[in-house]
């Protein structure tokens, strides 16, 4: 499928009216670093905000991402007031008073509160923020630790199910152009961990990891920063909030923070295993009263697990020609894929480093 983007005029003609008065006099800026969303910076005369359009291509029931959205910002607002440090974007509805509006070719786009005095940072430079990612997502999970299940809708069906991407790749391999081959090194890779690829759903389905309510996608830029210290303040990008399992998150955070070259190019690729002390110890002091031995041991398992389900999806997607991720040139996702899978080679070198890491910052809690 191809999309047909919106420009400015039909933005400002179509949409914007339906959130903002007199809306061809406010100003209107793209924010680029998404890989999925089209997000605009709004700034009106109450002053400025989030305007961002879903991608049909990437999120098949929009609306009850909304639904989640919705009830989770309920939740929080119930059960964490807002002494508690950290906040989540609330929803900025619709002239109307909606959540959200759908245009004529029935693509979902809504307002989000813009989070004042917040930045967000590309790369850890101390331990103290990597301290912070990690307490913002325990918060997260110390938040949804009372949302039930299920009152979310699963929205996005095998997320974070890696098993199901290395299916998917598998198919990718089959139907590929011949230009697209990929040398054998990389497949082998893959195969070489295909056999334990399966921890963590092997582990929900025998009852040892329960099933909770996650953020799905806790990178580094998702976590916001005070502008005036080195504070999270807000866990934002909420598209995937689902049922599943935690160490999805931990997982995905680690990778995020811990890879400190950067997301770009295969060269000096490095896993920070002070880093990952650091984000472990932030989280644990947020969330350890919730977590079971059987937690902790699958802790490592989870955090060479998702760089290398990432990796896998980067080269599927390359593979199927970029229909998910947005790139700036065919190829980009081949290279984010090898990165990918260098950051689990020296995860992997590290396992006792790293394992280690866990107990210690355990026992600082």
């Amino acid at each position: 499928m191809v999309e047909v983007f919106p420009d400015e005029a039909e933005i400002r003609r179509d949409i914007l009216p339906l959130f903002e008065r007199f809306s061809d006099r406010v100003g209107l800026t793209p924010l680029s670093g998404g890989l999925i969303n089209d997000t605009y910076c709004v700034a009106g005369d109450g002053g400025s905000w989030i305007l961002q359009r879903l991608n049909p291509d990437v999120f098949p029931d929009p609306s009850g991402i909304m639904g989640n959205l919705r009830l989770l910002l309920d939740h929080a607002n119930r059960e964490f007031p807002k002494a508690s440090g950290l906040t989540l974007p609330a929803i900025r509805p619709t002239l109307a008073g909606s959540d959200f509006m759908v245009d004529a070719g029935g693509v979902l786009w809504r307002g989000l509160a813009l989070i004042p005095d917040a930045r967000n940072i590309r790369s850890i430079r101390q331990r103290e923020e990597a301290k912070e990612v990690g307490r913002a997502l325990g918060w997260f999970h110390r938040l949804t630790e009372s949302l039930p299940c299920d009152a979310l809708k699963d929205t996005f069906p095998g997320f974070h199910v890696t098993p199901r991407y290395l299916e998917l790749c598998d198919a990718a391999l089959e139907r590929c152009s011949p230009e697209l081959e990929v040398e054998a090194r990389h497949l082998d890779f893959i195969a070489a961990r295909r056999a334990a690829a399966g921890s963590l759903e092997a582990a929900r389905a025998s009852g040892s990891l329960k099933v909770r309510v996650m953020h799905g996608d806790p990178k580094l830029d998702n976590v916001l920063f005070s502008r005036s210290g080195i504070r999270a303040i807000s866990l934002i990008d909420l598209d995937t909030v689902k049922p599943g399992l935690i160490h999805y998150d931990l997982g995905d955070c680690l990778r995020s923070c811990c890879n400190v070259s950067g997301e770009a190019g295969t060269a000096d690729v490095r896993f920070d295993v002070e880093i990952f002390e650091a984000v472990l110890e932030g989280y644990f002091a947020e969330a350890a009263s919730s977590m079971t031995p059987l937690d902790m041991e699958y802790i490592y398992t989870a955090t060479w697990l998702l760089p290398y389900e990432l990796g896998t999806r980067f080269l599927t997607d390359h593979l199927q020609g970029d229909l998910y991720f947005k790139v700036s040139g065919h190829g980009e996702n081949l290279e984010r894929s090898l990165r990918q899978f260098e950051l689990v080679k020296d995860i992997e070198r590290q396992q006792e480093r790293l394992q280690r890491a866990i107990k210690y910052a355990w026992a600082r809690v």
